[in-house]
């Protein structure tokens, strides 16, 4: 795995140990000025817990789908004010949507959380040994990157937090690392630098997961060019967390791969060689994953991996003058 990583690391050219002294004096004042106007939002992200599509109670005898969310700052939502506008809730209404049937949605992600954090929020979601969630969605990566958590050790815990839920019976996709190089007040060469580490963290993470029975969609280069075109309707106020319109955008992707792991999304689990997906070395998946987002991977045969171009669906919102679309 440790060869895997670093080729996949490695793709695209020269490292960081390229950048002169002067660039790296460069690079300190930047992290100065981008530190004054990014982040720092002390906003308590909405609670989204609850029940989905409590209307297909009456329409089914079957359990409700449970769904279970953890991470970072994005995962809990920080950014926006309502619970319908966080990633879970979308995810929950479209779960729901698509399965006819009741969805039960916790989340225990914690903001600023960074990998190490995992295991504390594993053992929180699978506390209740009789009620595990049947998916959990992992999204996790962009603290690591700002606190320079070596990229082994960001591996190892996700990896571990994979197996974990894995074991205990819960599919699991994960949302890798976004793009830190779409942040609006962050400029050349600070601006490259945090793409490439991104990226590299993004394909290290698609490694990881895959190889231990779960899945990953790319955020990154899929929200890169929305979020430089539309910076202002995608960042929320901290210029850092995503907008409603931002987390909608990244739900999309997520949604197909979520239903696809429960055996729910109307496509077929084979590659279309016309969609450019195909079955690659799972660190040449990884490294094509992270330079092109909304793009899913999955285990095949070792060492192969299956990718995956899914077609994105318009999320259903939930309307929080209907009842019957969340409760709790």
């Amino acid at each position: 795995m440790a060869r895997r990583i670093a080729t996949a690391a490695a793709v695209g050219g020269g490292g960081i140990g390229l950048l002169g002294v002067a660039a790296v004096g460069v690079l300190l004042t930047e992290v100065r000025l981008a530190r004054r106007t990014v982040g720092g939002s002390s906003d308590i992200p909405p609670c989204a817990d609850g029940r989905y599509g409590a209307a297909f109670d009456h329409r089914t005898d079957r359990r409700p789908l449970r769904l279970g969310f953890l991470g970072d700052s994005t995962a809990a939502g920080q950014g926006v004010h309502r619970a319908r506008q966080t990633p879970g809730a979308l995810l929950a209404s479209g779960l729901a949507a698509l399965s006819e049937l009741p969805v039960d949605f916790r989340n225990v992600a914690l903001p600023g959380a960074q990998s190490d954090d995992l295991p504390r929020q594993v053992e929180l979601m699978l506390a209740d040994g009789a009620d595990v969630p049947d998916v959990c969605v992992i999204m996790i990566g962009a603290n690591d990157v700002t606190h320079r958590m070596p990229l082994a050790q960001s591996v190892r815990h996700l990896s571990d937090a994979v197996r974990t839920l894995r074991a205990a019976g819960c599919e699991v996709v994960v949302g890798t690392c976004p793009d830190l190089g779409t942040i609006e007040p962050v400029y050349q060469p600070l601006r490259w630098v945090a793409r490439r580490l991104s990226r590299q963290l993004a394909a290290a993470q698609t490694i990881g997961v895959v190889e231990s029975g779960g899945r990953t969609v790319s955020l990154g280069d899929l929200l890169g060019p929305e979020f430089e075109a539309n910076p202002r309707e995608l960042f929320g106020p901290d210029n850092y967390h995503p907008s409603a319109e931002g987390y909608a955008t990244a739900a999309m992707a997520v949604l197909p791969t979520l239903c696809a792991s429960l055996g729910l999304w109307p496509e077929k689990e084979q590659p279309e060689p016309a969609r450019g997906e195909g079955l690659l070395p799972v660190e040449q998946a990884a490294a094509e994953a992270a330079s092109e987002g909304g793009t899913e991977v999955t285990a095949s045969r070792a060492p192969w991996a299956l990718l995956k171009h899914r077609r994105r669906r318009q999320l259903p919102v939930p309307d929080p003058a209907d009842p019957s679309s969340v409760t709790g």
